[in-house]
């Protein structure tokens, strides 16, 4: 019952990914929310709409958006001023639903259709040439629930493919032990001769 509570909220959260919740993503802050750890106005992007639905999923009154955690704005996404980027990778690597495209030092640009607007590439761009800008428009609500089911696809892809990457970096890396004994061996293949 708690997990399919926890995945009703999590089907209302905007799936942004961005923290501000202070949560490391819609999932553990709906999975707190339903474990009444967490209160249900935290998610500035989600804003008076997101409380509402969560307030009539919980019949329990509505609270407006704490201002601790972010104010509601329009919707934004983040662009890239190309001609800055240096090719860092930071903002890729921030990025938590792979909306940011390059290569180490080369030029990156943001998938503007894919960005969430959760403006956690700004933080680590050492030459401060990420910016957000205001959408001039406003998505119907069919629309946005489409925009925020395939960015938890695309977070929950990367997410998985980082677990796969760590977990092949670790099967690859060689202890200092096995390099000194493939070493004893080699020498002891040359002794041989």
């Amino acid at each position: 019952m708690q997990n399919n509570l926890k995945e009703k909220i999590n089907s209302i959260l905007p799936q942004t990914q961005c923290g501000k919740c202070e949560f490391s993503g819609c999932e553990p802050y709906a999975e707190a929310i339903s474990e009444g750890k967490a209160d249900i106005n935290q998610c500035p992007p989600g804003g008076k709409s997101g409380i509402l639905k969560i307030a009539k999923l919980l019949k329990v009154d509505y609270k407006p958006l704490n201002e601790r955690y972010g104010i509601e704005k329009p919707k934004e996404i983040a662009i890239i001023e190309e001609d800055k980027c240096i090719g860092c990778t930071l903002c890729i690597l921030a990025c938590p639903v792979d909306a940011i495209l390059g290569a180490s030092k080369n030029m990156h640009t943001v998938i503007t259709e894919e960005c969430t607007g959760c403006e956690l590439c700004i933080a680590p761009c050492p030459v401060d040439c990420i910016k957000m800008i205001p959408l001039d428009f406003e998505d119907d609500e069919i629309t946005k629930r489409k925009k925020s089911d395939l960015a938890r696809k695309r977070y929950e892809f990367k997410k998985q493919r980082m677990i796969r990457d760590k977990n092949k970096a670790k099967a690859n890396r060689v202890t200092s032990e096995e390099k000194k004994q493939a070493i004893a061996n080699a020498m002891a293949r040359i002794k041989k001769g």
